[in-house]
């Protein structure tokens, strides 16, 4: 028969490397899962990485925008604890394009707002047509495409998104 000893210390060592190994392991799949794609709209597969610039911009070129080389705006915001009643609009735009802002409530996110140079009569419109990125940490959450002119329009992503239109969102640019 064979008796063997262990200290407590050495078993608590095992017992710590086997729990941070655990962590580890966790840590990887959701950062894997975080920079999965996503069907947004009608479109499939969509990656919503949003870290660099290249790749917001490779976000609105699978909708078909093209998007100028530098943002028109970049902000941090807080998404509201509680939605008003444009709010809630707004985040049925991004219910229909399988986004929910709801999730991010009360989360610091960034903001990014891109002119649009190819939206089909404002080709030359120098920045009355936009594209809005919402992210967190470097995912995007949601967004729309918008015209900030007076009477303007507001929408999903997606060119044929006009189920999704808000028209007249310039009540919606004055909240904050």
């Amino acid at each position: 028969m064979f008796i063997i000893s262990v200290k407590s210390k050495i078993i608590k060592k095992v017992a710590f490397s086997v729990f941070v190994s655990l962590l580890a392991v966790i840590g990887g799949v959701v950062s894997v899962m975080s920079d999965r794609t996503v069907t947004v709209g009608s479109f499939d597969e969509v990656s919503l990485k949003g870290e660099t610039h290249e790749e917001r911009k490779a976000f609105f070129q699978h909708f078909g925008w093209e998007i100028a080389e530098d943002p028109l705006e970049v902000k941090e915001t807080v998404i509201p604890d509680e939605f008003s009643e444009s709010y809630s609009k707004y985040n049925e735009i991004q219910k229909n394009q399988n986004f929910d802002l709801e999730k991010y409530k009360g989360v610091r996110v960034k903001s990014w707002s891109y002119e649009i140079i190819n939206y089909p009569g404002y080709e030359n419109s120098d920045g009355i047509i936009r594209g809005n990125l919402l992210t967190c940490n470097g995912k995007i959450i949601g967004g729309d495409v918008c015209s900030i002119e007076l009477g303007g329009f507001m929408h999903g992503f997606a060119p044929e998104a006009t189920e999704n239109i808000i028209e007249d969102s310039s009540y919606l640019l004055q909240e904050e």
